[in-house]
């Protein structure tokens, strides 16, 4: 099995640019930047609830408690929410019914209670991709994020917590080395 395409900062645009043109544009844009921001896997993006990103006074957390239930490994994690992806969620939320908190955060037009499923949400994303001309993937958000920190020099321990890893080994595989990394890096001698 190949790994997912990690996508450029221009390839991103692309298909945000397209999202804004269909039906759900909002809520896919949110979807595509929560997946790219945060670097949550597909399953744990569809398990979101209101209540998972709201807090008491409406505001968004920042921070995401996922349970042992809603994670790949069965260990429940902490998903710190960047200033990017907060207003992002901010303007998304203004279009969700918030008062069930138990409703799905990213609402179907088949299911609005329960949303998308990981299996219905790892092919909405693959459309999107595909429509907007970009070979990516359910997991190129994920892998965009890991290469997009490690490029600024954070340390693989951290990422590996950050990407809910419990082995730096792992964490290592989702980071792209690309052309920009190695001529930082060579500066750095």
């Amino acid at each position: 099995m190949s790994q997912a395409k990690t996508l450029s900062e221009q390839e991103i645009k692309q298909v945000l640019d397209f999202i804004s043109t269909k039906k759900y544009g909002v809520r896919d844009r949110a979807l595509v930047l929560t997946s790219h921001l945060s670097g949550m896997r597909v399953g744990e993006i569809a398990s979101l609830t209101v209540g998972h990103v709201l807090d008491a006074s409406g505001n968004i957390k920042g921070e995401i408690r996922l349970t042992a239930e809603q994670t790949k490994g069965k260990h429940p994690r902490t998903v710190f929410v960047s200033s990017k992806l907060r207003e992002e969620l901010t303007n998304y939320i203004r279009l969700v019914r918030t008062d069930d908190r138990e409703r799905s955060l990213f609402p179907t037009q088949k299911n609005p209670r329960k949303g998308f499923t990981a299996n219905t949400l790892t092919q909405h994303f693959l459309a999107l991709y595909r429509e907007a001309g970009i070979d990516g993937s359910s997991h190129s958000g994920r892998r965009t994020y890991a290469t997009a920190i490690a490029s600024r020099g954070v340390g693989l321990r951290v990422l590996m917590r950050l990407m809910g890893h419990r082995n730096v080994s792992t964490t290592a595989v989702y980071i792209d080395a690309n052309d920009n990394m190695l001529r930082n890096a060579v500066e750095l001698v």
